[in-house]
């Protein structure tokens, strides 16, 4: 496959995420939402790091901040601390004690903020895509 190619691979199947991330949270399973909306945003990164590496294959992370270490990204320090605490989600569903805590504290409130910043933050990596 062609650099483009692999770019368009992970930005395809980061479209499938982000449906799944709208349904859970329609049907209020808020924690998964979240789950699904850090692997959107990381196959969003992958895209992205791929752009601006010689290899085709991104790195075997989830971390957010790491896959897009050392790229210009024009996020602002707010949205890479919000990084961060999306990165807690990926968690979220691999191991179940945490799971407990992450679920009880992952309010419609708190979700809906998140899948706010997820999307603005979306539309600012995609220009990084152009």
């Amino acid at each position: 496959m062609t650099k483009d190619e692999h770019i368009q691979y992970w930005l395809r199947t980061a479209e499938d995420d982000r449906n799944t991330m709208n349904f859970l949270f329609k049907d209020g399973q808020y924690m998964h939402s979240l789950f699904f909306g850090h692997l959107y945003l990381e196959k969003v990164c992958k895209a992205i790091w791929i752009k601006n590496n010689i290899e085709n294959t991104p790195p075997f992370v989830h971390n957010l901040i790491k896959i897009l270490n050392g790229i210009e990204t024009g996020l602002s320090e707010d949205d890479i601390l919000f990084l961060g605490k999306l990165n807690l989600y990926q968690l979220s569903s691999r191991y179940p004690d945490y799971r407990n805590t992450v679920k009880m504290q992952t309010t419609k409130e708190l979700t809906l903020s998140y899948l706010d910043k997820i999307n603005k933050i979306d539309l600012c990596l995609r220009k990084k895509l152009l």
